[in-house]
């Protein structure tokens, strides 16, 4: 597994660990922020992907210790492994309270559950070696229970199923409107509805966001392409509101 690094500084680093040979899965990217000694790793991916994902964050981390792992939903491609991960290291997860015990399912032992923390659904906030890390809400996009994080020393804000494209393999968009074609359907099915995708950029706006970095695809890098996004996303009709004929008997 091939490791970019997303940025530095004396005591930190934003490192994109990108998953290229999926096979029938779909393409995932895992990310590791690095600070004061701790290391936390960000939707580490399903059962296939859990050795890989092992060993490269074991040579990128460094000296620090793996203290913390993000889980933004509950989709398969993000927790099938984390039983794993829970068991080889003495990492806590993160993961919304609605998900809590839906994990177990996936093979989480007893003895590692209460390592299993729940986030409420306004957010909150996490310490990472002295680093201050910024949980922050985004239900319906596309799970009922679905956080994002943002990374002020970066100002990265990894955006889960926010900003998908499929099919692609470079890691940042350059021309903005000739990937619109690579994320609009996805987009149009997955997220919930215009009020909820509405809700969320009135409060990205509000943040000092240099890159969007998606579960799977290219990476939206810059302000000017960030606001492009923005722009785009919140004028789309997605979800419910994008197939109100759906629900009728089929003929």
């Amino acid at each position: 597994m091939s490791s970019t690094v997303l940025f530095q500084s004396d005591d930190h680093a934003n490192i994109l660990l990108p998953d290229q040979d999926a096979g029938e899965g779909v393409q995932s990217n895992q990310h590791l922020i690095v600070h004061g000694g701790e290391a936390l790793l960000l939707d580490p991916g399903g059962t296939k992907l859990y050795p890989k994902v092992l060993k490269a964050v074991a040579q990128n981390k460094g000296k620090a210790k793996l203290t913390k792992i993000f889980l933004s939903h509950q989709d398969p491609d993000i927790v099938a492994a984390i039983n794993g991960w829970l068991m080889t290291t003495d990492a806590d997860a993160w993961l919304s309270a609605l998900w809590r015990r839906f994990v177990p399912h996936f093979g989480s032992d007893r003895l590692v559950y209460e390592r299993i923390r729940p986030i409420p659904d306004e957010g909150m906030k996490l310490d990472l070696g002295g680093s201050e890390l910024v949980i922050v809400p985004a239900h319906f996009l596309h799970s009922v229970g679905n956080f994002h994080l943002y990374d002020p020393t970066s100002r990265i804000l990894y955006t889960g199923d926010m900003g998908v494209s499929l099919g692609l393999d470079h890691r940042e968009v350059t021309d903005f409107e000739a990937h619109i074609p690579n994320m609009e359907v996805f987009h149009t099915r997955y997220m919930s509805s215009n009020a909820a995708v509405r809700a969320w950029v009135a409060m990205v706006r509000k943040m000092d966001v240099q890159t969007i970095a998606p579960q799977h695809g290219a990476m939206l890098v810059g302000p000017e392409m960030v606001a492009k996004f923005l722009d785009w996303i919140e004028g789309l009709d997605v979800g419910i509101d994008a197939m109100p004929d759906v629900f009728k008997l089929p003929s």
